[in-house]
C-alpha cells in the first residue's frame, strides 16, 4: 500500500510537469501569438528612399505624413517616424514619416519712409515676423515712418524669421536745424528760413555773373547746424552788378 501510494504522487509529478511543459512551449505561445509582429526599425537621419527601402524589406510602408522646413537638418531625411522605434508592431504595418525640408526664403521687402502700420503688414504678408522696433527722434522721417530697417530690402531671409525696425518720433522738442539755402532765390531763402524756424538777419551783396541775380552763395549758418533757440541768419546775394545796389540805396 505504501509502494502504491509513493507510485501514484511520483506519476502526479510527472504528468503536471508535462501539462506545464506543453503549456509553456506550444498553448501560450499559440494564445499570445507568439512570433507574429516585430520590432520597429529605427529610421530617423535616413533618406526618404532609403528608409522607405528599409521599411519594405521589414514587411511594412511607409508614407510621409509632415514635412518640417528647417536649416537643422539635411533636406530629404526622416527627423520623425510613427511608430517609433523600437515599438513592438505587427507586419504590414504603415509608418508615418516627418521628413526636413530647406527652409523657404523669402525678399525682405523695403520698408524705409513706410509707416509702421504699412510696414507691419507687409512683413506679414510675406511670411516673417517682426523682432524688434527701435524710436528716435528723426527730423527728417514723418512721425510713425520707418527710418532703418534690418535686414534691409531686397535681401533674403528664412520665413519666419524676424526683421528690426526704428520708427521716427518726429522732429525732437526745442530743436532747430539750418536749411540749407545755397543756390535759392532771396525770396525762396527767407522762405526756407521761415519754415525752419529762422529768420533773415543782415543781407550782403556780391558780385557774380556766373549766377543769376538774386541767388544765394553763401548762409551765416552752416546747413544742418542744431539749434534749441532759433536765431537770425545772414546771407550773401549775387548782383550782376554791385552799382545797381548802390543805386537802389541811393534812391
Amino acid at each position: 500500500m505504501r509502494i502504491n501510494f509513493k507510485f501514484y504522487f511520483l506519476s502526479l509529478s510527472i504528468l503536471i510537469a508535462f501539462s506545464v511543459f506543453i503549456t509553456d512551449i506550444i498553448i501560450m505561445p499559440i494564445y499570445v501569438r507568439h512570433g507574429e509582429g516585430s520590432y520597429m526599425v529605427n529610421i530617423k537621419g535616413k533618406t526618404i528612399d532609403y528608409a522607405i527601402d528599409i521599411l519594405s524589406s521589414e514587411g511594412h510602408k511607409g508614407i510621409i505624413s509632415d514635412t518640417l522646413f528647417s536649416s537643422s537638418f539635411k533636406s530629404g531625411t526622416v527627423i520623425d517616424q510613427y511608430p517609433s522605434p523600437n515599438m513592438r508592431v505587427k507586419e504590414g504595418r504603415t509608418v508615418r514619416l516627418t521628413i526636413a525640408h530647406p527652409e523657404k526664403m523669402v525678399l525682405v521687402p523695403d520698408l524705409i519712409g513706410r509707416s509702421e502700420r504699412s510696414a507691419e503688414l507687409d512683413i506679414r504678408q510675406v511670411g516673417l515676423e517682426i523682432d524688434t522696433v527701435y524710436k528716435e527722434y528723426n527730423s527728417d522721417v514723418p512721425f510713425g515712418n520707418v527710418t532703418w530697417q534690418y535686414p534691409k530690402g531686397g535681401d533674403l531671409l528664412s520665413r519666419g524669421m524676424g526683421i528690426h525696425l526704428t520708427i521716427s518720433l518726429g522732429v525732437p522738442p526745442n530743436f532747430f536745424q539750418a536749411p540749407n539755402v545755397f543756390g535759392l532765390s532771396k525770396k525762396k531763402a527767407i522762405n526756407a528760413l521761415e519754415k525752419s524756424g529762422f529768420s533773415l538777419g543782415k543781407v550782403f551783396y556780391r558780385q557774380n555773373e556766373d549766377l543769376i541775380p538774386y541767388t544765394v552763395l553763401d548762409q551765416s549758418l552752416k546747413p544742418g547746424t542744431v539749434l534749441e533757440k532759433p536765431t537770425a541768419i545772414d546771407l550773401t546775394i549775387s548782383v550782376l552788378d554791385m552799382q545797381d545796389i548802390f543805386n537802389n540805396i541811393i534812391d
